[in-house]
């Protein structure tokens, strides 16, 4: 296919140019105005352990998602069981997460079987006591249903974080799931790990709860709080900017409206008092559901809990068409934009702790890459030094191909924005002594043709033939091996496995190609007859 050596040297030269201009922008900090138009701007990114920043393990805590599913499932079950005239008492949600209640007559628990069977095939009930004459059920999620929702929740979470870092702006982030309920979580560069942790842990859980003024609220902070209301705090109108007060609210348990239903948020200005505020859209089927909670409920006052934390509660002066509310409040700039941010990438599924927690300074990170290149230049200088002695002028040309060869894995790496590790740097050298094998295949094998007496030529070409096909089975039992490392691995290991494979794709491109080429123009023009090797 390449047997035209003009053709040969041209792709060589194409990709060494494709390699310089790729890492342009990584060794030239100033590159002047008009070439950033035509030049790419992808740097080599370097990893935690380059460059610092923080190492987080996060555990999702499933329980409270099923919890709340639990919640939720117990209005609704409430509702099915009025409907069906089955008659109880006293549901609510028990300790252990389940749904409790009182069935008042004897045939009412077939009643419940059926209407569970029918209606909510994941519940089922856990166990039955009889008390005064009183059925007393619990009623909990089945375990398939369980077990399918935690790993939901989990998916769930590790995306939303994902969203959620990509907008706060880090370049190559590390998420990745660990164990059953675990999320590891890698910021290199990350200036400022406090705003980051509350930004990635923050529940971001957008309520829209009606306030009860129809009950006291005095009386229920005494403990005598209406069934079917709650207590939350909010923020103190009073409060300078940056300042937090406890103001007590009684509301309605039920949810009339979540975040689930936005499409947007974003920080505007209040005109008024200058003071930032988020503003919120609606999706279609949610400017529906607002417009009509509006309508039903003029006059009343909708509280907006984020967390919950009610942020307002206004009066609902008319009917609120076109999907649009805001939450305002004492909040910094800062602040609003990491709302923002929060509500555009959706809540968590359920809150997450930190598990492990640790910083890793840029000092720690300019040491090791200060240590790998120079690890790197020595071992590479000591193979460029003994292929010069060994093989003389047949070893430079396998130098030149070295050198080419780990410029191309740095330009690989910069192309296709993958991440420089430390475990990569080490990649980088053992890719050199693969490199160096390479050559030396094909020069041995060169040496035993030219002791029969052949032709620098025929010795080449023979040479080159009977080599090939053990460098290829080297190089991709090497690439298949990375590529297990690179599928099943996590953080240094997949650094390391990447930085293989580049670099064994390029070890072949430049063991079997340049170097060939350099051997095949020298002997056309050329009058070689003996061969420095």
């Amino acid at each position: 296919m390449f047997t035209s050596l003009k053709l040969r040297i041209s792709i060589t030269i194409i990709v060494c140019l494709a390699a310089l201009i790729f890492l342009i922008p990584t060794f030239v900090s100033d590159i002047p105005a008009p070439w950033n138009k035509f030049l790419p701007r992808e740097k080599i990114h370097l990893g935690l352990d380059l460059q610092g920043g923080m190492h987080l393990v996060m555990e999702v805590d499933t329980g409270k998602a099923i919890e709340s599913m639990m919640v939720r499932t117990s209005d609704n079950l409430k509702e099915s069981l009025m409907n069906k005239r089955i008659r109880f008492r006293n549901l609510k949600i028990s300790d252990n997460g389940m749904i409790s209640l009182e069935l008042t007559e004897s045939a009412a628990k077939t009643d419940l079987e059926k209407l569970l069977r029918s209606e909510y095939p994941d519940l089922e009930i856990d166990s039955t006591s009889t008390l005064e004459g009183k059925q007393l059920v619990n009623i909990r999620l089945n375990n398939k249903r369980a077990l399918e929702l935690q790993k939901n929740t989990v998916e769930h979470s590790l995306e939303t974080i994902r969203n959620r870092v990509d907008q706060f702006g880090i370049t190559e982030p590390e998420i990745v799931p660990q164990g059953n309920n675990r999320i590891m979580i890698q910021l290199p560069g990350i200036k400022d790990p406090e705003r980051a942790k509350n930004l990635i842990g923050k529940t971001a859980l957008l309520e829209f709860k009606l306030v009860d003024d129809e009950h006291s609220l005095e009386n229920a902070l005494r403990g005598n709080i209406p069934e079917g209301s709650m207590i939350a705090y909010g923020i103190s109108e009073g409060s300078g900017v940056g300042q937090r007060g406890s103001v007590p609210y009684l509301l309605k348990s039920k949810t009339l409206l979540t975040g689930a239903s936005l499409e947007t948020a974003r920080v505007q200005i209040s005109d008024r008092f200058g003071e930032p505020s988020v503003s919120l859209k609606f999706s279609s089927q949610g400017a529906v559901d607002f417009d009509r909670i509006t309508a039903e409920n003029v006059r009343r006052r909708l509280a907006i809990v984020l967390d919950g934390v009610v942020h307002s509660a206004p009066v609902i002066q008319e009917r609120i068409s076109g999907g649009q509310a805001q939450i305002s409040g004492n909040m910094t700039m800062e602040e609003a934009r990491d709302l923002a941010i929060v509500l555009r990438a959706g809540a968590l599924p359920a809150p997450v702790n930190i598990l492990e927690e640790r910083t890793v300074g840029p000092s720690l990170g300019g040491d090791s890459i200060r240590q790998g290149i120079i690890a790197t230049i020595i071992g590479s200088l000591l193979v460029i030094l003994f292929m010069l002695v060994y093989y003389r002028l047949s070893g430079a040309v396998a130098n030149i191909a070295l050198i080419l060869n780990i410029f191309m894995i740095m330009a690989v790496l910069a192309a296709f924005r993958a991440t420089l590790t430390l475990p990569g740097i080490a990649g980088m050298l053992l890719v050199v002594g693969c490199a160096v094998d390479a050559n030396i295949l094909i020069f041995e094998r060169i040496r035993e043709e030219l002791r029969t007496g052949k032709t620098v030529r025929l010795a080449l070409d023979t040479g080159y033939n009977r080599a090939f096909i053990t460098i290829i089975d080297t190089h991709i039992t090497g690439i298949v091996a990375s590529c297990f490392l690179l599928m099943f691995g996590t953080g240094p290991i997949k650094g390391f496995a990447v930085t293989t494979i580049i670099g064994l794709l390029a070890s072949l491109f430049t063991a079997v190609f340049v170097t060939r080429v350099i051997f095949d123009y020298c002997t056309q023009n050329y009058n070689i007859k003996k061969m420095s090797i």
